[in-house]
């Protein structure tokens, strides 16, 4: 059987896609949905997919991707000795719970705000970390961090809301509230955010499944709203490239992570709001 060329650019995009997830869920402890994301709705709209419907879709199957690459992550960043577990497994419980929320949320918003809601939301961690203070040497220590539960258990469910809500594993915010709030270093942080993110993604797919059984309109291959295409192809490439992440990531200073992080995030967040459209980019 010849398969058209129309569906092998769609699987090279794809598979594509999920090594720069891995590459950079690894190295900055994100889970790669706001690369995943636009690339997700581009494809789905490609095959005729309603625009609101393609939104979720992308959100649920960014989701699903996020949670085998963040564990592969995850494990590059144990070996160093970065991952806090005690702290990114309460966060992560937290952060289950609100993912469940905000994706059930999701599951009956239109797309154009959740799409809206999305870059917004990326702009805003980007100036977030913007504004950190410079990162000096003694910050990249290996004290533990020294904060209450209580203040894990609020940020956790306050990050996994917004992370069902837009579709992402919720690194984005995480690492700089990690940094600037709870007083990690840029590598714990990162190391740290994998396993919380773990969690985040879950109680997202949870719901999303859940509220996505049934719909008409959807892919062929689905659990819900989880496009099970789109996530073979975007995890088999990711939970690889994961592991190069995370080498890199400890190979680089914490000033140049920072800033590629923060150009990353303003790119994307000014494509999904619209910006570079209006802009003529």
């Amino acid at each position: 059987m010849i398969i058209p060329e129309s569906q092998i650019i769609y699987i090279l995009v794809l598979l594509a896609t999920g090594i720069a997830v891995g590459f950079f869920c690894g190295l900055l402890g994100v889970g790669g949905g706001f690369l995943m994301v636009p690339v997700q709705i581009w494809a789905l709209s490609s095959q005729g997919i309603e625009s609101t419907l393609a939104t979720r879709i992308a959100f649920a199957t960014s989701l699903a991707v996020v949670l085998p690459t963040a564990i592969s992550g995850c494990k590059g960043h144990s070996c160093r000795g970065v991952v806090m577990w005690r702290e990114g497994i309460i966060i992560g419980l937290f952060g289950m719970l609100g993912g469940f929320f905000g994706g059930t949320i999701a599951s009956h918003a239109p797309g154009e705000l959740l799409r809206m809601l999305f870059g917004i939301l990326v702009i805003l961690a980007a100036a977030r970390m913007l504004l950190l203070p410079h990162l000096q040497p003694g910050k990249e220590s290996d004290e533990r961090p020294e904060k209450s539960i209580v203040q894990y258990m609020i940020w956790g469910l306050a990050v996994g809301v917004l992370s069902g809500l837009t579709g992402i594993g919720g690194g984005l915010m995480l690492v700089p509230i990690m940094i600037a709030a709870l007083g990690f270093s840029i590598y714990q942080a990162i190391g740290t955010s994998s396993v919380a993110i773990s969690f985040n993604a879950l109680g997202g797919i949870i719901a999303y499944a859940i509220n996505g059984w049934g719909v008409e309109g959807l892919p062929r291959y689905c659990l819900g709203y989880i496009d099970l295409q789109q996530f073979a192809l975007l995890a088999a490439s990711s939970i690889f490239s994961a592991q190069w992440g995370a080498n890199a990531a400890h190979r680089l200073p914490a000033e140049q992570l920072k800033y590629i992080f923060i150009v990353l995030m303003l790119y994307i967040g000014a494509k999904m709001t619209g910006v570079l459209a209006w802009a003529g980019l």
